[in-house]
């Protein structure tokens, strides 16, 4: 059984995908920041000043706080804005690895429309171009 275990951990498409889930969480790191570092702010700017992420619905009456951080430490909270943070920096995701699987996939098409390189000679064309340029030879020496 743990032989098994070994040849299943092993082989190329389980350390693809752990090397993906690595990637992935670093990059998913990366589109947070951008979302909630650079995306956001300027949403916020255009619509006067918003910061979704402080966007709550406080859920018990002692409530009182107005950021999300210190609301949740009152009680429990309906925290919709850092829900639409969320999605978008899923929709941004998405929307980078739709780009990445169709740059991928064009890519794949012209290669597969690509005409395959020509065969070498076989071993009887070679000997016959040797014939041929053997009797070339010999019709024109004198």
């Amino acid at each position: 059984m743990l032989k098994e275990f070994r040849e299943f951990a092993i082989k190329g498409n389980v350390v693809d995908l752990a090397i993906g889930v690595i990637i992935g969480a670093a990059f998913g790191a990366i589109v947070t920041s951008i979302v909630s570092d650079i995306f956001m702010p300027v949403v916020g700017a255009i619509f006067g000043g918003l910061d979704f992420s402080n966007y709550f619905l406080p859920l018990a009456s002692n409530i009182t706080a107005t950021s999300l951080a210190a609301a949740r430490e009152q009680g429990a909270v309906l925290a919709y804005g850092h829900f639409l943070t969320v999605v978008i920096n899923f929709l941004i995701i998405a929307w980078i690895l739709f780009m990445v699987v169709k740059g991928i996939n064009t890519l794949r098409r012209k290669q597969a429309e690509a005409p395959p390189p020509p065969a070498p000679p076989t071993k009887e064309e070679v000997l016959l171009g040797e014939i041929r340029d053997i009797l070339a030879r010999k019709a024109t020496t004198p």
